[in-house]
């Protein structure tokens, strides 16, 4: 595939309080979907959420994010809305994004002034198992939002396209115009191919389309199968850490309220066709990780030290320049502070579980 360019038209960014809108955000019951739809909630705007709810990870980490925006399990009917008993500006729809009828129907009804397209099947690993899901959900059901963006008059689109893109290229950080010609996975495949329809649609339907490629967000309400939660899982309950490539790797790990703030001035402020790193511009080796963590724990890990990954990267680390430039995008949460946060969080919430 050739790279794209990213070199979008001149943004004026305003940091003044937006006029309320009406913003459908796929995902809400997905980690950056969840915190998303409350941020925007809180500051007084109108949000439909969507989300399939799939069993790839816990569906009760699941519901119970979204019970925290009002959305009760008991209330939920596929293809139908359900309104929150939180925030009177909210409702969700439980459906698949590549149901195209229900997609369709759900633009048609709502008449949205913006769309976050941040549903997708997740995972570099899993990709590998099971392909197929990734295709329906990232692909056709892209599509999908595309379409329907089309033909019902929505010309802000931002959408979730990730650093797995970058896949083999070795010049850290990473720039998007650096190629993104060689994914190690079929979930960075199709993120890829995401980008690639979105400057298509921009180009033929006007419609203002910013990809984000995040970098390895962690935080509260967390997804089980990143790092952050598999460590503190093993570490809470006396299993050892699978520590690959021998601990010689590193992440750019972001805070999602850093994270959740730069989708928030995209969307306030779109533009014509646009692709950005998102992330924290600093990357933290996988072991001063790891101790930041057993810190916060209060309690020391066992440590299986293991091999690469197929489909795994040594390293990420975003160059965020572009962002920082057109939206004033400055992520300031230090690691132990939203580790520590992270904790908290994940005590208390397994903690009531039991």
């Amino acid at each position: 595939m050739p790279s794209t360019p990213n070199k979008p038209s001149t943004i004026n960014y305003s940091p003044s309080t937006p006029k309320s809108k009406k913003i459908l955000v796929t995902g809400t019951a997905g980690f950056i979907g969840f915190h998303l739809a409350k941020k925007l909630l809180e500051r007084g705007d109108e949000v439909v959420g969507l989300d399939n709810i799939n069993d790839y990870y816990d569906v009760n980490l699941k519901y119970a994010r979204l019970a925290e925006l009002g959305i009760q399990k008991k209330s939920l009917i596929p293809n139908h809305y359900t309104l929150s008993t939180k925030f009177p500006l909210h409702k969700f729809y439980k459906v698949d994004l590549e149901d195209t009828k229900a997609i369709n129907h759900i633009f048609e009804t709502e008449q949205f002034d913006a769309v976050v397209n941040l549903a997708a099947q997740a995972g570099v690993r899993y990709s590998i198992e099971n392909p197929h899901a990734y295709i329906q959900s990232n692909v056709v059901g892209f599509l999908n939002i595309l379409e329907a963006c089309r033909n019902y008059g929505v010309k802000n689109l931002s959408y979730a396209s990730s650093s797995s893109v970058y896949g083999l290229n070795e010049s850290q950080p990473f720039k998007t115009t650096d190629k993104t010609d060689t994914p190690i996975s079929l979930y960075a495949a199709t993120k890829k191919s995401n980008e690639l329809m979105a400057h298509t649609y921009s180009h033929l339907y006007g419609i203002q389309t910013t990809g984000l490629r995040f970098f390895t967000v962690y935080g509260p309400w967390g997804r089980p199968d990143m790092a952050p939660m598999l460590f503190a899982d093993a570490i809470s309950n006396d299993r050892a850490i699978k520590v690959f490539n021998h601990g010689k790797m590193s992440r750019d790990f972001t805070y999602i309220d850093d994270i959740v703030d730069g989708v928030i001035k995209v969307i306030d402020n779109p533009s014509d066709y646009s692709v950005y790193n998102i992330g924290n511009n600093a990357p933290v080796s996988l072991m001063e990780f790891i101790e930041t963590l057993e810190d916060a724990l209060g309690k020391k890990a066992e440590k299986n030290f293991m091999d690469m990954q197929p489909g795994d990267v040594e390293s990420t680390y975003a160059d965020t320049q572009d962002l920082m430039n057109d939206f004033g995008y400055k992520p300031d949460t230090k690691l132990v502070d939203g580790i520590g946060e992270f904790v908290k969080w994940y005590k208390g919430f397994y903690k009531s579980e039991e």
